[in-house]
């Protein structure tokens, strides 16, 4: 390893102006269980290091940010939610078209501050960070074909979470089983007290009717969120976890890759099946307690062979209307997308120390409601 990662380091003289002491407990737990398990190479030892002090320096700005002005009530939010790699960003992305939704910009949630006032600061932005995420897919040559990203276009809010240091990002980045075990089971009310400043400051570059946003572990979380966003409401997809288990230990392996010099392929199946059953069965539950009103239950099945009209019968779940001008955009956004040509996402299950009955149990009670 280059150097041991710290705490003083990441925090560098930062300490004092982070707000609440919400980030000092899982900063420590991330940087232990990264510095036991990992032999970062290079790469990954400068990324691992600045992209945890660059989250704290923007929490930093934020938090002076929100004490120097007088915020608002964020508009409603609209939650996507679902395994990992079951269709949440199609979905997310063709919801996106709806102009009375806005997603923050992956721009807007790397470099929020300060509030970019023109277009020519924008592009600024947008420049600087399409420029780090070139190098990252040098690194990384398989992130394309598995998670496009643009500056430009609309982001999950997995990365407003990076701020308070509990995020699944850093599951994706290195081996770190003891905050993954953490992550499973801690409390998420100071993520979603910085999601909503995050959004309080980004609504005085425009107030939407509804903000549209996606993160995978929100599926484990819904007390939280409605404790923060009473009128939050969800658009839940299901699929066959033995498809998305799949993916997203895939994603895991090809990003771990890399950040160190190897990877243990049966460490991230047996991580992987372990959070996302604890995340999925807290979801169940929790969803118990949702009015009919407040949650739309889609089939990945269904939505992709007709996404159109799965998403208008969401809609009118949750009391929302669709616009001919956004079906337009919606059919655009289809006839685009089967002409593009997709780079191959392989992988098998077996490479990860899983098979499909070994899901099929993990999943059972999940696998029985039969919702995909």
């Amino acid at each position: 390893m280059f150097g041991k990662l710290t705490a003083e380091k990441m925090l560098g003289g930062l300490k004092g102006c982070l707000g609440e002491d919400d980030y000092t407990e899982p900063l420590n737990i991330l940087i232990d269980s990264a510095n036991r398990h990992n032999k970062f190479n290079l790469f990954g030892s400068i990324a691992f290091k600045n992209q945890l002090k660059d989250r704290l320096k923007v929490r930093s700005e934020l938090y002076e940010f929100v004490n120097d002005h007088d915020l608002q009530e964020p508009s409603d939010m609209i939650f996507v939610t679902g395994l990992p790699r079951s269709g949440t960003t199609f979905l997310f992305n063709m919801l996106a078209l709806d102009s009375n939704h806005r997603s923050p910009k992956y721009w807007e949630i790397m470099n929020p501050l300060p509030l970019a006032k023109t277009d020519k600061q924008k592009q600024f932005r947008q420049r600087k960070i399409n420029m780090q995420l070139k190098l990252a897919r040098t690194i990384i040559p398989k992130l394309r074909a598995m998670h496009h990203i643009r500056a430009e276009t609309p982001e999950e809010c997995m990365l407003i979470a990076t701020i308070n240091i509990r995020s699944i990002v850093y599951l994706c980045m290195a081996d770190v089983p003891e905050y993954a075990e953490y992550l499973k089971t801690c409390n998420f009310k100071s993520v979603f007290m910085w999601h909503k400043r995050f959004f309080q400051m980004l609504e005085l570059t425009g107030k939407p009717k509804r903000w549209l946003l996606k993160d995978p572990s929100h599926i484990g979380h819904i007390p939280e969120i409605l404790e923060t966003y009473p009128n939050a409401k969800f658009i839940n997809i299901h699929r066959d976890p033995t498809e998305s288990i799949g993916s997203f230990c895939s994603l895991t392996k090809n990003v771990r890759l890399g950040f160190t010099k190897s990877v243990n392929n049966e460490n991230i199946g047996n991580m992987v099946v372990d959070f996302w059953k604890h995340k999925l069965y807290q979801g169940m539950e929790h969803k118990k307690s949702l009015d009919e009103n407040q949650i739309a239950n889609i089939s990945y099945q269904e939505f992709i062979t007709d996404p159109i009209n799965v998403i208008k019968k969401a809609y009118t779940t949750i009391g929302l209307d669709m616009d001919i001008e956004t079906e337009n955009k919606m059919l655009d956004y289809l006839r685009t997308q089967n002409n593009l040509k997709k780079q191959k996402h392989t992988y098998t299950l077996e490479e990860f120390g899983l098979t499909p009955k070994l899901i099929e149990n993990y999943f059972k009670e999940y696998i029985l409601t039969k919702q995909y």
